[in-house]
C-alpha cells in the first residue's frame, strides 16, 4: 500500500466509525497493557467502538503516527478527531471529560 493510500485508508477508518481505536491486538485480546487499558475505559463507558490491530499492518502502524502527529499507540478517535493515547484517555476518564465527549450528539453524517 503506497503512503497516500495508507493515509486514505486511515482516514476512512477514522471517519466511518464514531469511536475508533488503533491498538496492538484487538478488543477481545489486546496485545499490550496500554491498549488493554483504553479498551477497559471504553467498555466501562459502554460505547460501541471499532478497533484496528496495528500489528497486522506495518504501514498502518507507522502511518497512524504520521496521521495524528502522535508517536505512540494506542490512539483513540471520536467523531473523526484524535483524542489521545492511553494516558490522555485515562486522564479524561478520571476528570469526566470522556463522559462529556461520549454524551455529545454524534457528528453529523456526511
Amino acid at each position: 500500500m503506497a503512503e497516500d493510500q495508507t493515509q486514505k485508508f486511515i482516514e476512512h477508518l477514522v471517519t466511518n466509525s464514531r469511536v475508533m481505536l488503533f491498538m496492538k491486538g484487538n478488543k477481545i485480546f489486546p496485545q499490550c497493557g496500554f491498549s488493554a487499558a483504553v479498551v477497559e475505559v471504553l467498555k466501562k463507558h459502554g460505547v460501541p467502538f471499532e478497533s484496528f490491530n496495528v500489528m497486522s499492518d506495518m504501514k498502518v502502524r507507522e502511518g497512524i503516527k504520521e496521521y495524528s502527529e502522535w508517536p505512540t499507540i494506542p490512539q483513540l478517535y471520536v467523531d473523526g478527531e484524535f483524542v489521545g493515547g492511553c494516558d490522555i484517555v485515562r486522564e479524561m476518564d478520571a476528570s469526566g471529560e470522556l463522559s462529556d465527549l461520549f454524551a455529545k450528539a454524534p457528528a453529523a453524517e456526511a
